[in-house]
């Protein structure tokens, strides 16, 4: 249960990051550097969840649903 949680708060993360970049974008009108730092960081949390999930799932935490079984 909690590595459902922690993967459900990355995934809020993420989408606000998107969300944030959309708005920088739309209101920055190219100005600042604010929409690039936030996709950045989506892009950044998104590899470092991938790599959490392979983590987790090499250890043993996370089983996948007897998938290739």
């Amino acid at each position: 249960m909690p590595t459902t949680l922690i993967i459900v708060a990355f995934l809020i993360v993420i989408i606000y990051n998107l969300g944030a970049a959309l708005f920088y974008m739309m209101t920055d009108k190219g100005q600042t550097d604010r929409t690039v730092k936030a996709l950045t960081r989506r892009i950044g949390l998104s590899v470092l969840l991938i790599l959490l999930v392979i983590l987790g799932i090499a250890t043993g935490i996370i089983r996948p649903h007897d998938i290739g079984r």
